[in-house]
């Protein structure tokens, strides 16, 4: 399996949905590599938003 995170990202696939799981989130998907870290769209308390996680594992909610 090709990791599709950026190398910079220490996190799996799998622990980056785990971790914004425990944040949280649900329904993840379309994970992808951006320039600002690794990006994915999710639900949260009922809403539709954009989620940025950086190379330090930090998390930034795009609306």
């Amino acid at each position: 399996m090709v990791d599709a995170l950026s190398p910079a990202l220490a996190l799996t696939e799998q622990e980056l949905i785990a971790k914004l799981q425990a944040a949280g989130y649900s329904q993840i998907r379309d994970i992808k590599s951006t320039a600002e870290g690794t990006s994915v769209k999710a639900t949260k308390n009922g809403k539709e938003v954009s989620v940025v996680v950086d190379s330090s594992g930090k998390m930034q909610e795009r609306r």
